[in-house]
């Protein structure tokens, strides 16, 4: 396979299209993998599930997706990133579509573990490509289209799935939500035809093994911050539908219109804070830097809003803290993994952010089973919600205190 230099960049054309369905795919990586929490009312009943139940289920999506992360990167370092993306996306459409017709508690766990594992190809993929083929001036704005898209995926899961689930129950979700990711692949085949010819691989002088990188004390705290940011994130993810019907009382339509606003703050502000901090960076600003104090914004305002939400005793204050959390969560989707870019280069983007992944992920293994064990055992939502807004405040300290100067690693 010939083997494309990696400062020898794709047509601007060219590239727009393929970021624009890659900000595609996790807009509906996010709808499916939230699929569950839209779900949860009517499927947690009818299939008889208890907290500490469900919370398993949601984790189990993290069993496997935070492992393959490691191996994901390390292929996409090493061979035809397209396909390997392809390839992805396939398998987490079929699980989602199958996941309609599961009958318990035992086919729900091994389907979401196929979600995660075809899930698993989204970042590190994403970031292989943007690092290769995207100038440093327009990595903001690439970042935050998927940032975005991680954030509009939740609310257009939530508004539709909402409806879906009322007209034709919690099955049609996951069949519809699936054949829909399917259809992805007509046209990424399309755009990504001409690339699939070369390879934006490393030579294998070049290759960064998974070894060496272990042995960089910056990943290590990067998959610390990761796992801090990733945990509000997923409680709100997760747990956020069930919390406002079950225990606030709000019907299906307030459910879906509360969360969708909180969602749809997210894309707002990861697009905006995009463009803005191309536009600095283009006029001098150090990326780094704005990158990081951006992270710790978006850490601390998620970490207030999670307390508000749950300390909120009317909609319209609970709405003000559902868009707060909109903000901080927007604002770290946009930067975490420009920053990972920044400091793996693009001969090592893959590997580096499929191991920053793994570990940052290990929240959504430990954190819906806390949860669950929390609400089923402690009596309420109370120190779940002390716990999630916690660990956000450590994580803003962190950026701050032990995240080293951010420009390119010596590898």
């Amino acid at each position: 396979m010939a083997t494309q230099p990696i400062g020898e960049r794709t047509s601007n054309a060219r590239l727009s299209w393929v970021v624009g369905l890659i900000a595609l795919s996790v807009l509906l990586n996010y709808v499916d993998r939230g699929a569950i929490g839209v779900a949860a009312p009517l499927m947690k009943e009818e299939l008889k599930l208890s907290a500490t139940g469900f919370g398993v289920a949601v984790s189990a999506f993290f069993w496997v997706y935070a492992p393959a992360c490691l191996l994901v990167g390390w292929l996409c370092d090493r061979f035809c990133v397209y396909r390997i993306f392809a390839l992805g996306v396939a398998i987490w459409a079929v699980s989602t579509a199958l996941t309609g017709f599961i009958g318990g508690l035992a086919s729900l766990i091994l389907l979401r573990l196929f979600l995660g594992l075809g899930e698993s190809i989204a970042f590190p993929g994403s970031s292989k490509i943007f690092a290769a083929e995207v100038p440093d001036e327009r990595r903001g704005i690439a970042n935050a289209s998927v940032s975005a898209a991680l954030a509009f995926g939740p609310a257009v899961g939530v508004l539709f799935g909402g409806a879906i689930l009322g007209e034709w129950g919690w099955r049609a979700v996951f069949w519809i939500f699936g054949l829909g990711t399917l259809i992805w692949l007509i046209p990424w085949q399309i755009a990504s035809a001409p690339l699939r010819a070369k390879s934006i691989a490393a030579e294998p002088g070049e290759r960064v093994s998974i070894r060496r990188l272990l042995r960089v004390p910056t990943l290590w705290r990067m998959g610390i911050v990761h796992f801090l940011s990733n945990y509000g994130f997923y409680f709100l993810l997760a747990w956020l539908p069930l919390y406002l019907v079950n225990t606030r009382g709000y019907s299906i339509g307030e459910m879906t219109a509360l969360t969708t606003l909180s969602f749809t703050t997210q894309g707002v502000v990861a697009l905006g804070g995009g463009w803005i901090s191309d536009r600095m960076v283009s006029r001098g600003a150090d990326e780094g830097e704005l990158r990081r104090w951006l992270m710790i914004g978006g850490q601390t305002a998620t970490a207030a809003a999670i307390a508000g939400i749950a300390l909120s005793d009317n909609a319209v204050t609970l709405g003000l803290w559902l868009a707060v959390a909109g903000l901080g969560t927007g604002l770290i989707a946009t930067n975490l993994f420009a920053i990972a870019q920044i400091f793996a280069g693009p001969r090592a983007a893959g590997s580096w952010v499929g191991i920053q992944n793994a570990f940052g992920n290990i929240s959504g293994i430990v954190g819906p089973i806390v949860t669950g064990l929390i609400v089923d055992y402690l009596g309420g939502y109370g120190y779940a919600f002390a716990t999630a807004a916690g660990l956000s405040l450590l994580g803003g300290l962190l950026w701050w205190t032990m995240i080293p100067t951010i420009r390119t690693v010596e590898l």
